[in-house]
C-alpha cells in the first residue's frame, strides 16, 4: 500500500485550493470544536494541533485505559457489550467534568470525539437486543452534555485509514478489517446527514496530510476558524 504524502493533483467538486498564502486566523469563531472521524482518521493529531494553536483546553479520549479494547478485537461478540458500556461511562464522566469546569484563560475547547460516538460504535458492534438496551441508557445521559459548537468530521478513504492504522503501530488494531471500517464510515455518514441542526464541517482528507505538510494544515486551520451556520459544509482541497 502506498503512502500518503499528498503530492497528487486530483481535482474535486466544491474544492478549495491549498495555498501558501492561505490566511491563518488563530482565533476560531466557535468556542467548542470537536473532531470526529473513523479509526485512523487523525482526530487526536488534529485536536492536539488546534489546541496548541488556539491555547485551548484539550480533551482527548482516554481509550488506552480501557482493558476491554484489546479483548474486543480478539473476540468481538464476547466483549462488545462490556466494551461499549465501559466507553459510555468513561466518555460521559470525562466530558461531564471537562465541559463543566470553567477556565477564565481557556475559553476555547477542542476535543477529539463527541459523545454520540458511543451510539455510533455500539450500533455497529452490538447485537440488536443489546443495542436497544444500550440506546435507552445513552439517550438518558446524552441530554446532560453540552453539544459542540462546531463538529469537524475527517473523511478518509478506507485504504488511507488502513495505512494510518498500520503506521501508528497499535498491536490490537492491526487486524481491523476494511469491512469494519466501511461499516463505521457508513454509520457516521448516516448520523451526520440526519443531524443537520449541528454545525458540521465535512472535510475530505483524501489528498491532504495536515500532520506533515504545513501548507495543508494552514489551509485546514483557515477553514476551521470561520463561522458556520447549522448544516453540513463539505470541504475538499486541491493540492499542488
Amino acid at each position: 500500500m502506498s503512502g500518503y504524502g499528498c503530492g497528487g493533483k486530483n481535482v474535486r467538486n466544491n474544492t478549495m485550493l491549498c495555498s501558501t498564502f492561505a490566511a491563518m486566523a488563530i482565533k476560531p469563531e466557535h468556542d467548542y470544536i470537536a473532531i470526529e472521524g473513523n479509526i485512523g482518521a487523525g482526530k487526536s493529531s488534529l485536536a492536539e494541533m488546534l489546541s496548541k494553536e488556539f491555547g485551548a483546553k484539550l480533551i482527548l479520549e482516554e481509550f488506552e485505559d480501557n482493558s476491554f479494547l484489546p479483548k474486543f478485537y480478539k473476540d468481538p461478540k464476547r466483549f462488545a457489550f462490556p466494551l461499549e458500556m465501559s466507553f459510555l461511562a468513561a466518555r460521559f464522566n470525562q466530558l461531564k467534568k471537562q465541559l463543566t469546569e470553567t477556565d477564565l484563560f481557556q475559553k476555547q475547547i477542542v476535543s477529539d470525539y463527541i459523545f454520540a460516538k458511543c451510539q455510533l460504535f455500539s450500533k455497529v458492534n452490538l447485537e440488536d437486543d443489546e443495542y436497544e438496551l444500550y440506546l435507552k441508557l445513552f439517550e438518558i445521559i446524552n441530554q446532560q452534555l453540552r453539544i459542540p459548537d462546531l463538529l469537524v468530521y475527517l473523511h478518509n478513504p478506507i485504504e488511507k485509514l488502513q495505512w494510518n492504522i498500520v503506521n501508528r503501530g497499535r498491536s490490537y488494531e492491526q487486524n481491523i478489517s476494511p469491512e469494519y471500517l466501511q461499516n463505521l464510515s457508513e454509520t457516521y455518514h448516516e448520523y451526520l446527514y440526519s443531524n443537520k441542526n449541528l454545525r458540521i464541517l465535512y472535510i475530505d482528507c483524501s489528498n491532504i496530510d495536515f500532520v506533515n505538510n504545513s501548507t495543508h494544515y494552514k489551509s485546514l486551520l483557515n477553514v476551521i476558524c470561520k463561522s458556520y451556520t447549522p448544516g453540513i459544509h463539505p470541504i475538499s482541497f486541491l493540492t499542488e
